[in-house]
């Protein structure tokens, strides 16, 4: 099988790193030929603040994707999240020189560069620049401007961003790891991709994507995304509290919340206990069941009320901004017992549990469909695609990591202009600049080799 026929989705989360291989079948859905998994040591909430542990993370799961498949991995798309993700609305427009023609592709690619060179706070980066709707020569709500006449092309954009030192980070770790970094992609967008269908996302709809160390959030309607957030409170700060709260170590606290635990207080009796073996032959420990889920249900209140605020934030109240399709939950946190009912009890919206397995192919293993994987299946999904958007990022993330490499190799520290200078460089010069990369990689390699 060709490398080109494949896309490998690498999930770097906080609790756990899953490198996901797949590829269209002749239906066009996706079919998953190999999946790695490893626990993720170096990430916390999202953010890489351990490096090698991190690359060692990675090289596991990598492995043992290779191994499930039988193919060589050379490239992946990874997803990002972390609390340090924020998001804004633009509006930009541009003048045509000749309004006689139609509008292409290249209108439009002209139109997102220019939001590229919006100036952010210091140390934050643009991630994705997303048209919502477009108006030519002030005529609004156009959805696809693409072969229309008009001077003036006008689009409200959604744009994310990121420190740019969190996305370099995780460059460092994926090209350390022998891999080609050839996208980076918002992990709600990825997971978004996954789990909704086209109908909810017109209609309007919230996708919660509880993590181990973050919640995201995207909010969709007409179509189109609409708001996205990400809360640094995940399923590990749940079990943070039974560790607390029941005087437990980690890994009991983890089993316990997986096992027993549940979102709703009401549904156990106070009779309902479970035996906790002790350190080192110490006593066993007692645990109600009722206490144990008053402890989850307190801390999961505390993630839905910030992830409503959001919902709030973004205006679901008024009448065009309404979510009729409610709210997916998806994420490994979604597995939580009782959680959909706790969720409508509070929103008020419609609620069910998103699995990935609305585009993917029947032969799939029941494993690949849990919500613990809908990210990874995103990801491969987005690379398959390869929208029009993407090839932003991949100039971004070449340029950045030149910049970073090159630091590596002098071993002395670069002029910020001499940077803006590979920043303010046009898109149409990337393949001249990879090739010059691939060269530069070769020497790196054997000046590595000799040294050994």
């Amino acid at each position: 099988m060709e490398q080109n026929d494949i896309a490998v989705g690498l999930d770097i989360g906080t609790t756990k790193i899953v490198a996901m291989i797949g590829r269209k079948n002749e239906y066009g859905k996706v079919e998953i030929v190999g999946i790695g998994k490893s626990k993720s040591l170096g990430v916390h909430r999202g953010v890489v603040n351990n490096i090698t542990q991190t690359i060692q993370s990675i090289q596991q799961a990598i492995q043992e994707a290779e191994a499930d498949s039988g193919l060589k991995i050379s490239e992946v798309v990874v997803g990002i999240a972390g609390q340090h993700i924020r998001s804004l609305q633009h509006s930009d427009y541009i003048t045509r020189q000749n309004p006689d023609e139609v509008i292409d592709s290249e209108d439009i690619h002209t139109l997102c560069n220019q939001v590229h060179k919006l100036v952010m706070l210091p140390g934050e980066e643009i991630i994705h620049v997303l048209p919502q709707e477009f108006k030519v020569d002030g005529q609004a709500e156009i959805k696809e401007p693409i072969g229309m006449y008009g001077g003036r092309l006008e689009a409200n954009f959604h744009v994310v961003v990121g420190q740019v030192s969190s996305i370099r980070n995780i460059g460092r770790c994926v090209k350390s790891a022998g891999l080609e970094l050839s996208a980076v992609t918002l992990e709600p967008l990825a997971s978004a991709n996954a789990v909704l269908s086209q109908e909810e996302k017109e209609a309007g709809v919230a996708l919660i994507d509880i993590g181990g160390g973050t919640t995201d959030l995207a909010i969709f309607k007409d179509g189109i995304i609409r708001h996205t957030a990400v809360i640094p409170f995940g399923g590990n700060v749940i079990t943070e509290d039974i560790k607390e709260g029941c005087s437990i170590i980690e890994k009991q606290a983890e089993l316990l919340k997986i096992k027993f635990g549940s979102a709703w207080p009401g549904e156990n009796k106070d009779n309902e206990i479970v035996s906790i073996p002790g350190l080192r032959g110490r006593e066993p420990k007692e645990i109600t069941l009722k206490n144990l889920s008053k402890i989850i249900h307190a801390r999961v209140v505390e993630i839905i009320d910030q992830v409503y605020l959001e919902i709030k934030n973004y205006g679901h109240d008024e009448q065009k901004k309404k979510l009729i399709a409610g709210i997916v939950l998806t994420g490994g946190g979604a597995q939580l017992k009782h959680l959909k009912q706790l969720v409508e009890y509070i929103t008020g919206m419609d609620t069910r549990i998103g699995y990935p397995n609305e585009h993917l192919a029947g032969n799939n293993d029941s494993e690949t469909t849990s919500p613990v994987y809908a990210t990874a299946v995103g990801l491969v999904m987005n690379s398959l695609e390869k929208g029009n958007n993407k090839y932003q990022e991949e100039v971004l993330l070449s340029k950045n990591q030149m910049v970073e490499d090159e630091v590596d190799e002098q071993n002395h520290d670069e002029d910020d202009d001499e940077y803006d200078t590979y920043r303010e460089e046009p898109s149409s010069n990337k393949v001249a600049r990879k090739s010059i990369f691939d060269k530069w990689a070769e020497k790196f390699k054997d000046f590595l080799d000799n040294a050994e």
